[in-house]
């Protein structure tokens, strides 16, 4: 949906997924520890958005990772109607980031117990960001824009944003408009336009207000937030392709009520997960995960959708964050929440990552989406339905460490013998994920411990 027109430095890391893997064996209760995360921090020139959707209500929060000088902020965004003054407002930005994390896929890890002991059961963009040209004051707005076929059909402040919402008759003048108002627009863009036009959408701007910025005292961008209503369940991208200087990535945050969310025009595919891979990953997990993403996008021509997450916001096993209270689920537009004032529990020291909402807390189903796109491979706009699945799905990843007590009994000889099975296995599911070369994976692997007896 979103596209920036900078490049900011990012820790390195990306979407975990991967073509052939061994799969861990499912687990029905987690006792390991969570230990790192891949939110959408790790991504270069990705965008993260909120969707909450109840209905035909629609709340859309936009979280800018723009840097740069605030003047210079321009954000066009298609919306299916008009939308008033009471409809948009700023949001936290650490309220997108904690449920950024909350869902991010993560990296876990297990200890093997002592063989030799009795055994247990086994634990296991439409958006189109731009640079503004330094403008003198603007023409007469309204009688320009009329002339141009563009009506300015509302003006409001909001927070650190003056926005302004757009209607037109033909992509020409509005591009026109655009370019005299301050926004510098790429080559292309006027025939994009002219395909919203013609679905009789409206269009969301916003510029910084610099006094109002520097009364609120925030030194970034804090997410804008619009609801309307509107049967299409759908995120415009195709305006965030043309000034993008090669893919992009969109983390999609979706808010529901009654199950998991999916695409309707491109396929929704899971990621792999429950992958057991060597444990020197756990000090480069940021990189594994960019190499698993980056060779599953390629295998699958970029073309599919990516499911990271989806579960029932009342619990989570592991926790990749503290659980999202519900106020703030509720700032992010779900307001269909019965008890709003319920808060999570928390952990019990030195306990399992399992945390509970109180009853009745909350009826909130997340599902997190990741896609890579582009003109090219994903010419049309994001679609969605609300699916009634509420089946728990998380991109996670095991890391397991061996026994290294001396385990003289006849089961732990029978233990030794089956590591080096195990690591086999894992480097091999690490070099299926990632394509990287098996020699080095195992050389990596000896030189952190993992080396068969």
């Amino acid at each position: 949906m979103f596209s920036t027109t900078f490049r900011r430095t990012l820790a390195a890391g990306a979407l975990a997924l991967a073509a052939a893997m061994v799969q861990a064996s499912p687990l029905e209760a987690f006792c390991g520890f969570y230990v790192a995360k891949a939110d959408a921090k790790l991504f270069n020139k990705a965008s993260k958005v909120v969707v909450a959707r109840h209905g035909e209500r629609t709340a859309v929060t936009m979280a800018s990772d723009y840097q740069g000088d605030p003047k210079e902020f321009g954000l066009v965004i298609p919306v299916p109607t008009v939308v008033t003054r009471d409809q948009i407002k700023v949001v936290d930005n650490a309220t997108v980031d904690h449920l950024d994390a909350y869902t991010a896929p993560r990296l876990v890890e297990y200890r093997d117990p002592d063989p030799c002991r009795r055994p247990e059961v086994a634990a296991f963009d439409g958006r189109l960001t731009m640079r503004m040209q330094a403008a003198g004051p603007a023409p007469a707005a309204r009688e320009r824009a009329k002339a141009l076929g563009v009506k300015i059909e509302a003006e409001y402040t909001v927070g650190e944003y003056d926005i302004v919402l757009l209607s037109a008759t033909q992509s020409d003048g509005l591009a026109t408009w655009l370019t005299e108002s301050g926004y510098k627009i790429p080559e292309g863009a006027a025939t994009v336009l002219g395909s919203y036009i013609k679905q009789g959408m409206r269009f969301f701007l916003a510029k910084v207000n610099l006094q109002e910025q520097a009364k609120s005292g925030a030194t970034y961008l804090r997410p804008i937030q619009v609801t309307y209503e509107t049967p299409k369940f759908m995120l415009p991208i195709r305006l965030g392709t043309v000034n993008a200087g090669g893919p992009q990535d969109m983390i999609v945050l979706m808010l529901t009520e009654k199950g998991r969310v999916e695409t309707t025009n491109y396929r929704t595919v899971r990621i792999p997960s429950n992958v057991e891979i060597p444990t020197y990953t756990k000090t480069d997990f940021g990189k594994v995960y960019t190499a698993m993403f980056d060779a599953q996008v390629k295998k699958d021509d970029m073309r599919l959708v990516y499911l990271e997450y989806a579960w029932d916001m009342g619990w989570c096993d592991p926790c990749a964050a503290d659980p999202v209270p519900n106020d703030k689920l509720v700032s992010l537009g779900a307001t269909w929440i019965k008890t709003a004032d319920a808060t999570p529990s928390s952990p019990q020291p030195g306990g399992p990552q399992l945390r509970r909402l109180p009853p009745g807390g909350s009826n909130v189903f997340a599902t997190r989406l990741h896609v890579r796109y582009d003109a090219k491979n994903f010419p049309e706009d994001l679609a969605f339905q609300e699916t009634a699945d509420r089946q728990n799905f998380q991109g996670r990843y095991i890391l397991r460490h061996p026994f290294t007590g001396d385990a003289t009994c006849p089961a732990g000889e029978d233990y030794r013998r089956s590591l080096s099975v195990r690591f086999d296995r894992e480097a091999a599911a690490l070099a299926n994920l990632t394509g990287w070369d098996m020699a080095d994976i195992k050389r990596r692997m000896a030189e952190g411990g993992q080396k068969a007896p």
